[in-house]
């Protein structure tokens, strides 16, 4: 499959990830500076909205709200 296929699925995990523990983009920003990640509120915001991240991002994102495994199906 191409990028083109990817790039939405990738963000779209990462969004339902956020919303099944009910954690804003704001919420995130907080959680990732206090592990070292500092990223604001809007610039999170603007990566997932375009799904232009990298999987270093997508993985600080899940350690940051505790997540310990990712369901790959919607």
């Amino acid at each position: 499959m191409a990028d083109d296929v990817w790039t939405p699925r990738v963000k779209n995990l990462l969004k339902a990830e956020l919303k099944r523990r009910g954690v804003s983009y704001r919420e995130l920003a907080e959680k990732l500076t206090a592990i070292g990640v500092p990223e604001s509120e809007r610039n999170i915001a603007n990566k997932i909205a375009r799904g232009g991240f990298t999987a270093a991002f997508f993985v600080q994102c899940l350690v940051a709200v505790g997540a310990t495994s990712v369901r790959l199906d919607d």
